[in-house]
């Protein structure tokens, strides 16, 4: 079998998955776990610009894709050109367990495909009480950015314990922020996630001198790693006990 991925969390859940090396001709240059898995492999293009002729050149059985990430444009043509596709959708944790399922049987990995999903089943299935800060995590900066509760992330660190607010229930996920908005919406505080943009503690130490010369509470801010976020996959069972436990430490230290 020959592997394309055209999505990094993906190809590091092929990796946990078991499926052989030899089986990924193609990757993302974002594709970089894990390393020895994929060093030697060579790149088609990004996530939003994969090479259409790169990927035919490869002869794969099938292109590993998601919804999200990688353009509508690219599934249609990989469609017209006779390449399978499997198209991950992922907008909560709890979508990751049957996503797992699948791709295991397109891979001939379902032993290890139903072991991961019945791991993060079990994670899921924990009580988690939901008083933990309300926070907004950004992503992006100038524009500021962060991610809704009916995202992935968003989802995430809700199943932790944290409460997320929705600044855009009717935008794309991903709301620009203003300081009115970490104001009216009373947040506690920012995780500031090391991807896409790699966050410096004082980019939020000064977006919240902001929010408090305009009259607002002072916001705490904390560094998260941001492939705990939002690398779905094998690496949703990382992120889920990750935050969980990082909501748990924001807890006691407010008490």
């Amino acid at each position: 079998m020959r592997i394309v991925s055209l999505v990094p969390s993906l190809t590091k859940t092929l990796a946990d998955l078991g499926m052989p090396k030899e089986h990924l001709v193609g990757r993302t240059p974002w594709c970089i776990y894990p390393e020895e898995y994929v060093s030697e492999i060579p790149v088609v293009g990004g996530t939003k610009t994969p090479n259409i002729k790169k990927i035919l050149d490869l002869k794969p059985d099938l292109v590993i894709m998601d919804k999200e990430e990688n353009p509508l444009e690219v599934f249609n043509e990989l469609d017209r050109m006779g390449i399978a596709r499997f198209v991950s959708e992922v907008e909560s944790p709890r979508d990751v367990p049957n996503m797992l399922r699948l791709l295991g049987e397109s891979i001939d990995c379902e032993e290890m495909g139903e072991k991961f999903a019945t791991s993060i089943e079990l994670e899921l299935e924990q009580e988690t009480a939901h008083n933990g800060p309300k926070v907004a995590a950004m992503i992006w900066h100038e524009p500021l950015m962060c991610v809704s509760p009916m995202r992935y992330s968003g989802s995430l660190l809700e199943r932790c314990g944290f409460i997320v607010p929705d600044f855009e229930p009717n935008g794309n996920g991903y709301p620009v922020v203003t300081t009115n908005h970490l104001i009216e919406h009373s947040i506690e505080g920012m995780l500031l996630s090391s991807e896409p943009h790699k966050f410096a503690l004082e980019e939020g130490e000064a977006i919240s001198e902001k929010v408090v010369l305009e009259g607002g509470q002072r916001i705490w801010n904390v560094c998260i790693d941001g492939e705990a976020l939002t690398w779905f996959g094998t690496h949703t069972l990382y992120g889920l006990k990750h935050f969980r436990a990082l909501c748990e430490d924001l807890k006691m230290k407010a008490s």
